[in-house]
């Protein structure tokens, strides 16, 4: 399966949004499939951004996300913004064809540094 950091953002964004501390698990993201959504899950999981449990059985592939981490909170602060978001994304795609998760919070990191200082 192929990783979609589009999604990964609306699902770190989902998580930012709940208001209960320890997470509702009850991500849905619309025209998603809930084991693609899982997946996603354990990738952020994974990465460092979230912290997530693995609730799969035989019935099927399921990881529930609990929390968001220091670094998951740091990643949606620079990624919140939809212009930044998409400017770091066609960069990577452009010079690189791929989306590498550490050198996109880098550029994410740069162009929110560039937007706060008005450059």
């Amino acid at each position: 399966m192929k990783r979609d950091m589009d999604l990964s953002r609306k699902i770190l964004l989902s998580m930012e949004s709940d208001d209960n501390a320890f997470g509702s698990g009850n991500i849905s993201i619309p025209k998603f499939d809930n084991e693609v959504v899982s997946y996603h899950i354990k990738l952020l999981r994974d990465a460092g951004l979230i912290e997530a449990i693995d609730a799969s059985s035989s019935s099927g592939f399921n990881w529930i996300p609990t929390s968001l981490t220091w670094e998951g909170h740091e990643f949606i602060d620079t990624a919140r913004n939809e212009g930044i978001w998409n400017k770091a994304k066609n960069l990577m795609l452009k010079e690189t064809g791929g989306m590498s998760i550490s050198i996109l919070k880098s550029l994410l990191t740069q162009l929110a540094t560039k937007a706060v200082l008005g450059e």
